[in-house]
């Protein structure tokens, strides 16, 4: 018997109500008859109650939630005649994790939206039939979700959203912001980040051992060592920080920059979700609200798995002077005049 959804959960029902725009009877008055009522259901490693969750849920086009519901509004589907949402967070542990998932299944929804690594590789170990598409993964391949991305096959398909070569990528960012740099340090969670840290990692240490920089990984398994892995980055020799693509990392955002700030540590981020909370820069893809063509398809009837697994089109490189100015760091020209985006 499956539970009813909390109280939390339920406010985020109306929110999507009310993204839908328009009212179920004025989309009858038009003529429309659904045969059925879909369900398109979403998991979120986020808290509800997070601040980007929330602004996942505005209306703007740009966030990922309003981009999906506007999107599937435009293609015919509106929440109350032909579709229902269900949002459901797994934040809280691996027990939580399954539970929110066993409650998403329970609901026999048509199509599953996952946000990260970690739910995705948790759905597909409880279903090998509802369509799964997954909004961010690095490693679609290497972790077994998709036969190729050209030609997924099986239930599952989506969007990538980094490639490995993006850790020498970071590395060379940073060095033009550090040009002393002796060492850098790797921030990363083992348990959720793409192949423990190794997908990135061997494009770093590539690019490190091309320039004289010694890596130094700094592993952490909980949000208490977040202050001391950054920490021991403080002291001689000069050190930077890669903050890895890491679900962990980004709920646990705020710790992470606080303590950049305390030990006056430069650090390179994946997603300008850091630059917001304060982080130094960041260069990682241009978010692009792309699930509602594949909801569309799937619901229509396509396989997930003959929908092939789609790139990031553009990259964006933001920095927060500021922050530097604040770190004591001399920001080159060449460096601000490839920017996208200058915070002061």
């Amino acid at each position: 018997m499956t539970e009813r959804p909390s109280a939390a959960v339920a406010v985020d029902r109306r929110d999507f109500i009310r993204l839908a725009g328009t009212t179920a009877a004025g989309w009858l008055a038009l003529g429309a008859t659904p045969d059925r009522i879909r369900i398109v259901a979403s998991l979120t490693g986020l808290p509800l109650d997070d601040e980007l969750t929330r602004r996942n849920f505005s209306d703007n086009m740009n966030s990922r939630l309003g981009g999906l519901i506007g999107g599937l509004r435009q293609r015919g589907w509106v929440e109350g005649v032909n579709i229902r949402f269900e949002i459901r967070s797994t934040f809280g542990g691996p027990a939580k994790l399954q539970a929110a998932i066993q409650e998403i299944i329970d609901l026999k929804p048509d199509v599953i939206l996952t946000g990260s690594t970690v739910e995705t590789a948790a759905v597909m170990a409880t279903t090998r039939t509802i369509p799964i598409v997954f909004a961010t993964a690095n490693d679609p391949v290497g972790n077994g979700f998709v036969e190729s991305l050209a030609h997924p096959g099986g239930n599952v398909t989506g969007f990538t959203n980094s490639s490995a070569e993006m850790g020498g990528k970071w590395l060379q960012l940073v060095r033009e912001v550090v040009p002393d740099l002796a060492r850098v340090g790797v921030l990363f969670n083992p348990v959720t980040t793409p192949r423990a840290g190794r997908f990135f990692l061997d494009s770093i240490e590539q690019e490190a051992a091309a320039s004289g920089v010694s890596v130094v990984p700094a592993p952490v398994n909980a949000a208490a060592e977040i202050d001391a892995a950054i920490g021991r980055f403080s002291e001689a020799p000069r050190a930077a920080m890669i903050a890895l693509v890491d679900s962990f990392l980004v709920i646990n955002r705020q710790a992470v920059v606080a303590a950049t700030a305390k030990y006056r540590v430069p650090m390179i981020y994946p997603f300008h979700y850091f630059i917001d909370a304060g982080g130094l820069m960041s260069y990682g893809p241009t978010l692009e609200v792309r699930s509602a063509d594949y909801v569309d398809l799937i619901l229509r009837g396509t396989k997930a798995g003959d929908l092939p697994v789609q790139s990031p089109r553009k990259y964006e490189l933001l920095i927060n002077r500021t922050v530097a100015g604040a770190l004591g760091l001399k920001l080159p020209f060449t460096l601000l005049a490839r920017a996208d985006e200058i915070r002061e």
